[in-house]
């Protein structure tokens, strides 16, 4: 079986996107069943985190508890990357050991070091550049709350802000999909142009659109849905007053903003938000808000990506050949210990 990790979206075609969350869809109609096969029986999950987490720790923990396997918490400061240990000694321990990585890393050069280095598959839970599995869990949300009579390819995606590691994975995903992707921010906070030219080359394939604007009001007139995120990320603390004044009132999601949008459109958050900043608590508490159903899906997400990766890597030995090593240990102990 062919390895291969979950780093960057780019690095899956349209089809392997649609049918991950296609078979994420299957294992979320399970769950909500109470029946969530036990795919990964025994198998153990790596969790890596360089800073703490909510969602993509829990998230992970619990889909891999309930698909039967185990997921081990590697907290922050609890291993140093790179420090006590080079980042090729640990992947190349930890593949010794567990079945999949998880790594939630500052910088994104990390978690490739860690791919290159491991022999199980490698998941990324958010670098600095990119936050896929936060994206895939996107699509999965919009295609549930899908305008009636559109489908995924007619659906206008605007994003107000900063050009965050949101940003990015989402510009490109939506662009891969053939989706119609605009981002709204003040020129300083616009994309980079290998991110633009990136996202470009996905539209000449899929027949997506791109548009980055300076006017948010204009830029949510066909929106079918609304994303935002916060202004300032780890290590830019020192900005933020400069950020703030950037970016308010101007680009806050609020609900003068939401009224230039079609009646039909739903917002979005990764979360966590700072309430109050980016988005005011009268549109994150409204009933356009799907950002509780965003941050459930989540859980199906990993689920979905997990099984991906991991069960076609997996041995599953014969009854035969489990009674016999089974036997043979039973053996042993009777005889060398009398048990």
């Amino acid at each position: 079986m062919t390895l291969r990790h979950f780093i960057d979206t780019q690095d899956f075609s349209k089809e392997e996107l649609l049918d991950l969350i296609s078979l994420t869809r299957l294992i979320k109609e399970a769950d909500k069943q109470g029946c969530t096969p036990k795919l990964l029986k025994d198998a153990s999950l790596a969790m890596i985190f360089e800073e703490p987490s909510t969602r993509t720790r829990v998230s992970f923990e619990v889909a891999m508890t309930e698909l039967g396997g185990h997921a081990l918490y590697l907290k922050p400061g609890e291993i140093h990357l790179g420090v006590r240990e080079s980042l090729v000694d640990t992947a190349r321990v930890l593949s010794r050991m567990v079945d999949v990585i998880m790594a939630r890393t500052l910088k994104h050069e990390t978690i490739v070091g860690l791919a290159q280095a491991a022999t199980v598959p490698v998941i990324n839970g958010l670098t600095d550049y990119n936050h896929p599995t936060q994206v895939v869990c996107d699509v999965l949300t919009m295609m549930e709350h899908m305008p009636e009579g559109k489908r995924l390819e007619d659906l206008h995606v605007t994003f107000i802000g900063d050009a965050t590691n949101v940003l990015s994975s989402l510009m490109l995903i939506c662009t891969r999909l053939g989706m119609h992707f605009t981002h709204a921010a003040p020129k300083r906070y616009q994309p980079p142009e290998a991110w633009v030219k990136t996202a470009l080359e996905n539209c000449r394939e899929s027949g997506g659109t791109l548009r980055i604007t300076e006017d948010p009001v204009e830029a949510v007139k066909d929106a079918d849905f609304i994303y935002t995120d916060l202004w300032w990320w780890v290590g830019q603390e020192a900005e933020i007053p400069e950020r703030s004044k950037a970016f308010m009132p101007r680009y806050q999601v609020n609900m003068d903003l939401l009224k230039h949008a079609p009646a039909h459109c739903k917002f979005m958050h990764c979360l966590p938000a700072s309430r109050g900043v980016e988005v005011t608590d009268e549109v994150m508490d409204s009933e356009r808000s799907i950002i509780y159903d965003q941050a459930e899906n989540r859980l199906h997400t990993e689920k979905g990506i997990l099984v991906w990766l991991v069960y076609p890597r997996l041995k599953r030995p014969s009854a035969e050949l489990e009674a016999y090593h089974s036997g043979r240990i039973q053996a042993f102990l009777a005889e060398r210990m009398g048990v």
